[in-house]
């Protein structure tokens, strides 16, 4: 495995930070309109979200689709550029930097700041999921003969079958210490000519159905940035590092 090190060159297209909750019943998610006063000028743009459910059947042997309303479930904030993005819903909260990114002790800063306007506007009844996703784009020069000059679990190819790839995707669900990880591998595009894009998604979260105690959330995240460090590293070479630094 490559050392943990900061890059100065991440390949973060957009890292999470996420809190699910109970809140209590009855609650407006239409209120989270009113904290565009508490936010400020450094979140000026902001969007209702709302949610479609879609269902479909048979009935006297014709196909039938419907879709059903269920109203506003929240509100998006996002700052002037578009790269820090705020979501609070009546299922929780999550705070999104998109790239450039800076550091985890930033994002996390800013998400728990959000977090405590969120707790105090809305009360939750319970915290019961904190999680960390982080969405990587890693961008190659092609040709590439071989994957593992860059992946340490490349997708593997049997020796009779053909070796021009187009496609690949592979999918790990981790656990260790209560921690859950889904660890996704995949081909994609590079927006740089010449290219190819492998995305490495990591997503990490514990749950817990009675819910965390108030001062038990900043140690597990400490928990999650760390297993999501060694999932990050654990999965590239020291020829990706190098790219990146």
């Amino acid at each position: 495995m490559t050392e943990t090190r900061h890059l100065n060159n991440a390949p973060i297209v957009e890292a999470l930070i996420d809190f699910r909750v109970v809140l209590p019943d009855g609650f407006d998610p239409q209120k989270f309109v009113d904290l565009k006063n508490e936010l400020g000028s450094r979140y000026p743009k902001n969007e209702a979200r709302k949610l479609l459910v879609g269902s479909f059947g048979i009935s006297s042997g014709k196909f039938e689709q419907q879709a059903e309303d269920k109203g506003i479930q929240g509100y998006v904030f996002k700052s002037e550029d578009e790269k820090d993005i705020a979501q609070f819903r009546i299922d929780g909260f999550t705070f999104s930097r998109l790239n450039p990114y800076s550091d985890w002790k930033t994002v996390l800063s800013e998400a728990s700041r959000l977090w405590e306007l969120y707790r105090a506007f809305s009360s939750p009844i319970i915290v019961n999921r904190l999680a960390a996703r982080y969405i990587n784009r890693l961008d190659f020069k092609i040709p590439i003969d071989d994957y593992s000059i860059y992946l340490t679990a490349p997708p593997a190819i049997p020796e009779s079958l053909p070796h021009k790839m187009s496609s690949f995707l592979t999918r790990l669900v981790l656990h260790d210490d209560g921690l859950t990880a889904n660890v996704i591998q995949a081909m994609t595009n590079s927006p740089k000519e010449g290219f190819i894009g492998v995305v490495l998604d990591i997503d990490v979260f514990e749950a817990q159905e009675a819910g965390f105690p108030e001062d038990s959330i900043s140690k597990i995240f400490e928990k999650i940035r760390l297993l999501k460090n060694k999932i990050f590293f654990g999965s590239i070479t020291e020829n990706t590092i190098r790219i990146y630094e």
